[in-house]
């Protein structure tokens, strides 16, 4: 039975190997091809677009690790059962190029660590420059609407403090209240109590345009700290990762001639 057993594990053994090393070369050109087709089209002078790009490339980068890891999984397992072949030429051995790539990818990731925090300043002074400008406007239009109002409400009530019939049937209606009907024949002092009157309304709106341009500012602030938080530190692992592995790999591949 142990016989068996030892002979149906020798023989699964180089079919694990075979399929580990498939799979990890089908993950890995995968994943490169999956990062090339995000940089097209490229438009690397945009930190929005870049800011997407490195985003979308460290979310995916751990799909080439695992396929590094499971081709020299293949690998190990063959060498465990005795059935490694050595060309001796290692620009022959996949475990050459997989290291050579883990290698790169750890010098991206690195890199990308930075641009990263970079393109997040960026686009954040461009985001916190777009909510002072919509603010800005904002301010503008309610100027430039007070200011219609108050004239259009001046010119109404010109119109019926001069036209006792109208005047008498705007009181009995209830529409013109007490503190406007004490103001008739003072065209000044009505003036300057509906100018008082539209600053308090101003001073209201402008508050609250305040209160919104507080809470867009904390919003975008909160934002760009989570995405360089978050991308930042994944990208700089898989950089470490990737960077250990390609060098480890290099280095002892060179020492042992490819064996």
């Amino acid at each position: 039975m142990t016989a068996e057993k030892t002979f149906a594990s020798a023989a699964a053994s180089p079919l694990a190997a075979t399929a580990l090393k498939l799979v990890g070369v089908v993950t890995i050109l995968s994943a490169l091809l999956d990062f090339l087709v995000l940089l097209i089209p490229p438009n690397f002078l945009d930190a929005q677009w870049q800011l997407n790009a490195t985003t979308q490339i460290v979310d995916r980068g751990i799909v080439p690790l695992v396929g590094i890891s499971l081709l020299l999984a293949g690998y190990w397992i063959d060498r465990s059962a005795g059935t490694a072949r050595s060309s001796g030429n290692l620009l022959t051995d996949l475990r050459f190029w997989a290291c050579v790539v883990s290698s790169i990818l750890g010098l991206v990731f690195l890199l990308l660590t930075f641009l990263h925090v970079n393109n997040v300043r960026i686009t954040a002074q461009e985001a916190l420059a777009q909510v002072a400008r919509e603010a800005n406007q904002a301010r503008e239009e309610l100027g430039q609407r007070l200011e219609g109002e108050l004239n259009q409400q001046l010119s109404q009530l010109e119109v019926l403090f001069q036209d006792e019939a109208l005047l008498d049937q705007a009181i009995a209606a209830g529409q013109l209240p007490e503190e406007i009907q004490q103001f008739q024949g003072n065209p000044d002092g009505l003036n300057e109590f509906l100018s008082e009157r539209a600053g308090q309304a101003a001073q209201e709106i402008e508050t609250e345009i305040g209160t919104r341009q507080e809470d867009a500012r904390a919003r975008v602030r909160q934002e760009a700290i989570k995405s360089a938080a978050r991308i930042s530190i994944s990208s700089f692992l898989m950089s470490i990762a990737y960077i250990v592995i390609g060098w480890t790999g290099l280095r002892r591949l060179m020492s042992m001639g490819g064996a």
